[in-house]
């Protein structure tokens, strides 16, 4: 590929991470279509490194994720399985036909995207005259025709309509993306996917590793710096098994390649379904177990407070207001926290690999890391950054967002740290000269040396890697408005005017490797050893044998150990 991108290529496995791969996407389209970024800020993330040019039958030059996603029967909505871009080509086929031709359309019965269908491209930008345009592929590869559509009278998702994924996706995929898993249904109270065991089989079965293995094939054929795979995986459900046999895939074919795994989870499980958390803390714990067995390593994300049977409330965001039932509000908040963590490997200039930063958090068997954030970062008017991190002192107001705990009182032995979306006019202090320093952090001459000096500071004996970037994350439509609690006084870097949406907005994130696993991962252990297994028969019947239930205790109390205080490098 042109200009020497380090490519990945992304799996979503199960629902969940569809809720929260969509987001994910249309943010990633929607900083492309960004007419008002600078050249400076735009040319921070490399785009090549998640999408794919092509070239429609028709001749149209494409820009799609280099994505593969696995979700079950009955899932997609109005979305089809060959997505919408390429023209099927037994209806070109059809056309060849020279005599008379009756065509047959039937009526359409679950209503359309408006985001893939209006306007007509995904990768439009909303001009100046209210028209959506085609925008040109990026670092020059050239550009699809024109097309022009008025847009939508409103852009803004009925949050009660999103019942899946596709429902707001606004990102076209290639043919290449879909593979459905037709023997599982999506709605129903029949043929669930809901065992870790059931996962596992279904990718020994010939028909889907096989189709698995092909569409592996042609994304990494066409790669010329592969640095390895992000997989987004449900965590809760039989996905769980999916992901861990996928991720065996990729370490015996692709040895040498990063391979990281962001395991998701939904919001707070009900206590009322005592099967159903039996079963997600089953599911939790094997994939966890085998994910960082085969994975460089592993994050679940959840906004829920815990892990185990005892359901925590969802987490806290001071300047967020949101629902912990719908899918559709936890998946964008870590969407968001998604896109800010996995920058690193995501630059142009100066990038991370996968690799290189799996080895500065994993070392020791430490494979298993939790994400924390600050959405939004808040700015106040007519502060800097060396102000706003001083007044945030040693209460820094982390939301975790692994469901293992706050950083309070924990031992943090490795992060990375990502704050994007501060205007560079704000990177270090305003101060007129003379005037006393309020904090060591007011002496810095760039914002880097601010932001690694604070965490420094808070964390003194703490490996740290950390990255500062004028882009902010995206959250215009279909993001759902959550920020209500903004006030007045709160600068965002190109906040709208007062009654319209967010388009984009600062966050502080980071990946870190802490003691609160410890206390998780051991958490787990104690509450399956005090499972009578003989109640879940069929959780066991689904392909799991008593001596994997030990074997998992075993690796879990291994893993816990690795997060015991003094096992840091800094010793």
């Amino acid at each position: 590929m042109a200009g020497g991108a380090r490519e990945v290529i992304t799996l979503q496995l199960g629902h969940f991470a569809g809720f929260v791969g969509a987001h994910w996407w249309n943010q990633q389209d929607a900083a492309m279509g960004q007419a008002t970024d600078t050249k400076e800020s735009a040319a921070e993330l490399c785009p090549d490194v998640l999408y794919r040019t092509g070239r429609t039958l028709h001749g149209q030059e494409t820009y799609t994720p280099r994505l593969i996603l696995m979700d079950l029967k009955g899932s997609l909505s109005s979305l089809k399985e060959e997505g919408g871009l390429y023209r099927d080509k037994q209806l070109d086929a059809a056309i060849a036909w020279c005599g008379k031709l009756t065509t047959y359309k039937e009526e359409e019965v679950v209503p359309k995207n408006p985001y893939l269908h209006d306007p007509p491209s995904a990768e439009g930008v909303l001009s100046s005259d209210g028209v959506w345009r085609v925008k040109s592929i990026p670092n020059g590869k050239g550009s699809p025709p024109v097309t022009d559509a008025t847009t939508p009278k409103s852009l803004t998702p009925i949050e009660g309509g999103i019942r899946v994924w596709s429902d707001f996706l606004r990102v076209h995929l290639h043919p290449r993306s879909i593979c459905m898993i037709q023997k599982y249904n999506h709605d129903g109270e029949t043929s669930r996917l809901e065992a870790f065991g059931q996962g596992e089989s279904v990718l020994k079965e010939a028909r889907y590793l096989e189709d698995l293995e092909d569409r592996l094939h042609f994304y990494v054929e066409e790669c010329d710096y592969l640095q390895g795979f992000q997989i987004l995986c449900d965590l809760h459900d039989g996905f769980s098994g999916v992901g861990t046999k996928a991720a065996e895939l990729l370490r015996d074919e692709y040895s040498g390649r990063g391979v990281i795994t962001w395991g998701l989870l939904p919001g707070p499980c009900s206590l009322g379904e005592p099967q159903k958390n039996i079963y997600r803390l089953l599911n939790t714990a094997f994939g966890l177990v085998h994910l960082s067995a085969h994975s460089s390593f592993v994050c679940p994300l959840s906004v829920g407070g815990s892990l185990g049977l005892r359901p925590g409330p969802p987490v806290n965001f001071p300047y967020l207001c949101y629902d912990a039932t719908l899918p559709f509000h936890c998946s964008a908040i870590l969407a968001t926290a998604l896109d800010t963590v996995s920058v690193p490997y995501r630059l142009h200039s100066s990038p991370v690999s996968m690799v290189h930063l799996a080895n500065r958090l994993s070392f020791s068997g430490k494979k298993v890391v939790t994400a924390e954030a600050i959405i939004p970062f808040p700015l106040v008017s007519g502060q800097s950054l060396p102000d706003a991190l001083a007044q945030l002192g040693g209460a820094t107001p982390w939301t975790p967002l692994s469901a293992c705990g706050g950083p309070s009182g924990m031992c943090c032995f490795a992060q990375s740290v990502v704050l994007r979306g501060i205007d560079r006019a704000y990177h270090t202090s305003q101060l007129t000269p003379g005037t006393p320093l309020p904090s060591p952090l007011h002496a810095c001459t760039t914002g880097e040396e601010v932001l690694a000096q604070y965490l420094l500071q808070q964390q003194p004996r703490v490996i740290s890697s950390s990255h500062l970037l004028l882009t902010p994350c995206k959250v215009a439509p279909p993001y759902p408005h959550l920020f209500c609690s903004f006030s007045q006084q709160d600068v965002v870097p190109g906040r709208p005017r007062r009654g319209t949406a967010e388009q984009s907005i600062p966050v502080l994130g980071a990946l870190r490797s802490s003691s609160s696993l410890r206390w998780t991962l051991g958490g787990l252990a104690e509450e399956l050893s005090r499972l009578d297994l003989r109640r879940w028969a069929s959780f066991m019947a689904a392909g799991v044998e008593q001596d994997d239930m030990e074997e998992l205790l075993q690796e879990l109390h291994s893993l816990a150990r690795c997060y015991e205080e003094g096992s840091s490098l800094m010793e």
